[in-house]
């Protein structure tokens, strides 16, 4: 027992010791804003998205309008039998009505609907990540709830990182909303047993359609 003690004695007064001393800062040179990826402009960032994005399990439709992006849904509505899209999202409602898709607003069926579809802050070409704010229409939960979550962009809220991501909103907004999400595929999870496990934590099921002039 007294051995146990002075080598407990001696490792504490150690850790009192080293806490005492000021040690300078080996790395304090370093650059944290710099980029951690070698942007490439020579790279389509929306073929890198649409690549990375199948890669994780997503779905990638790409549409040349709107009116191709509505007959892709319709299509969508025919082979999965859905009968209509619940969305938050003002200008997602106005399209959809404009096709006549009936859209569901109601927020009391959120945590029913099967479909959900939202807009999105950016996407992240290098991750093929969903960056989706509190800021939105849709607001925390519409995005996490829906065993399918159908996103609508365009073009241009594609950008190459994370980083990029953030400075795209932060232009966007006066302050940053307090919900930052960045959404990565379909939710899945191996915590138990190590057995994967879709949709445990969110949709199962994410699909980005990509309009030039959403």
């Amino acid at each position: 027992m007294a051995n146990e003690k002075s080598a407990r004695e001696n490792v504490l007064k150690n850790i009192r010791n080293a806490s005492l001393v000021r040690i300078e800062n080996p790395y304090s040179n370093v650059n944290l804003d710099a980029p951690i990826y070698q942007e490439s402009a020579e790279e389509d960032l929306l073929v890198r998205f649409a690549s990375e994005l199948n890669l994780i399990g997503g779905s990638f439709v790409y549409c040349g309008s709107n009116g191709e992006m509505l007959n892709e849904l319709k299509v969508l509505m025919d082979v999965r039998k859905i009968d209509s899209f619940f969305t938050l999202d003002k200008k997602i409602t106005q399209l959809l009505k404009s096709a006549d898709i009936e859209v569901i607003n109601d927020q009391s069926r959120t945590k029913t609907s099967k479909v959900i579809i939202t807009g999105c802050e950016a996407l992240v070409a290098r991750l093929g990540s969903v960056v989706v704010s509190s800021k939105q229409d849709s607001g925390r939960l519409a995005n996490f709830i829906a065993d399918t979550h159908i996103v609508m962009a365009n073009p241009n809220q594609v950008v190459e990182t994370v980083k990029s991501a953030i400075e795209l909103i932060k232009t966007k907004y006066t302050s940053l909303p307090s919900m930052i999400s960045f959404v990565t595929g379909p939710s899945r999870t191996a915590d138990i047993e190590k057995t994967l496990v879709m949709g445990a934590h969110g949709p199962r099921e994410l699909i980005v359609f990509v309009s030039e002039n959403f």
